[in-house]
């Protein structure tokens, strides 16, 4: 599992989320629905628990946890921001 966040997510979550150097950004899997897609993403301020990755970018940290790469087995995710919203991008490692 390998974790990458664009320079345009960067500054999304400085400007639009008030996220500051120093954050944590823990980006967790949850449910969203019973429909063909029923797991997302969630984004929150956190403290590291278990990390199984981490990237820093702009002095801000970004993990997902151990319990949450299960989701992203032998995949990459990346972070983006779309139109003034972010985006995440699953594709192969």
């Amino acid at each position: 599992m390998e974790l990458s966040v664009s320079p345009s997510a960067v500054t999304c979550f400085q400007q639009e989320w008030g996220y500051r150097q120093g954050d944590r950004i823990r980006i967790f899997v949850r449910y969203i629905s019973g429909g063909t897609e029923p797991y997302g993403f969630g984004i929150m301020l956190d403290d590291p628990m278990d990390p199984a990755t981490t990237v820093v970018a702009e002095r801000m940290t970004f993990y997902m946890e151990n319990k949450d790469v299960w989701f992203l087995d032998q995949k990459k995710l990346t972070i983006d921001c779309k139109e003034g919203d972010i985006v995440f991008l699953v594709g192969e490692k």
